[in-house]
């Protein structure tokens, strides 16, 4: 079947957004982000052979190249799904199968065809689960597992306000404290196992490239080091929103518990030199304690992605 436009996909896509980020942003701007983004990974993944060829041999080597390619698959009489064989991490032992965009809502009668959809297109590679988007709030759709949730708001809406005494961001030089703050994710991890699946440090190359963008920032409490704070340049994670996308956010175990977090996400939001985007991220829906700081910071739940187990994984 023909794969539609990335301006088509962009318009399908900005029907599915909450209402409130199109408050934010006029619907041409978003529609030209989205166009950009569909065209480089959606359209991408369903037309060229070649990026199909190199993911085979990196993720599921033995396939033929084309059967990596997205799929844009009639689901029933009313709706269509761009389905795309992706990777959790880029770990070829985590394989799921994405449908995102649909042609119109998601409704909870579409889930069983979506999944079998998902298998005549992908069942070779034995992906685990269907990721679906849903500007919905967490549960609203039964039978279905949690993932990422986008939180944003405008950074003009998030400047810092009653921050606690001593507590600061300064412009990273280095990455001098990386150390101290792999320890600081492996003491989260002692704490909640399941947060390698939500959280990790960005490895030094990135970071790197984050500390040239001046866009690294070192957490200080008293003048002593507790954590970092970090934002990227527009990627894909972004709702078709000018934005910045928190990167990292970190704090040693001895500054934890005391509040910081929300006051840092405003720090940040503040430190940053454009003031007209909006600072958006992603946590996972099982991280409500990460969540609810967010949120007490000024930032929103936009909605997420949530998982549907296929047969037999």
């Amino acid at each position: 079947m023909t794969v539609p436009s990335a301006r088509e996909l962009a318009e399908y896509s900005l029907e599915r957004q909450h209402p409130l980020t199109r408050t934010w942003v006029d619907d041409a701007t978003r529609v030209d982000l989205l166009t950009k983004q569909h065209e480089q990974v959606d359209v991408l993944l369903a037309t060229d052979l070649e990026i199909a060829a190199a993911r085979v041999e990196r993720l599921a080597p033995g396939h033929p190249a084309e059967t990596m390619l997205n799929h844009w698959v009639p689901i029933g009489d009313d709706l269509h799904a761009m389905l795309s064989m992706r990777y959790e991490g880029m770990d070829p032992t985590k394989p799921f199968v994405d449908a995102t965009p649909l042609s119109r809502p998601l409704q909870a009668g579409d889930l069983p065809a979506l999944a079998s959809a998902a298998a005549d297109a992908y069942g070779r590679y034995r992906p685990r689960y269907l990721r679906l988007w849903s500007a919905e709030p967490v549960g609203w759709l039964p039978g279905t597992g949690l993932d990422r949730r986008f939180v944003g708001a405008p950074i003009e809406l998030l400047q810092p306000r009653d921050v606690p005494p001593g507590l600061a961001l300064t412009p990273a030089q280095s990455l001098a404290h990386y150390d101290e703050a792999q320890h600081a994710y492996a003491a989260v991890v002692l704490e909640h196992p399941d947060h390698p699946g939500q959280s990790t440090l960005q490895d030094r190359e990135n970071l790197e490239e984050t500390v040239e963008a001046g866009l690294l920032f070192d957490i200080t409490v008293d003048g002593e080091w507790a954590g970092y704070s970090a934002a990227l340049e527009p990627g894909q994670d972004t709702l078709g929103l000018p934005a910045y996308v928190v990167q990292e956010l970190i704090l040693a175990p001895e500054f934890r518990g005391r509040g910081f977090g929300s006051h840092i996400s405003n720090l940040l939001a503040e430190a940053l030199p454009d003031h007209s985007r909006i600072l958006i991220g992603t946590i996972h829906a099982a991280n409500r304690g990460s969540i609810q700081s967010a949120i007490r910071a000024g930032r929103f739940d936009l909605g997420g992605w949530l998982q549907y187990r296929l047969s037999g994984r």
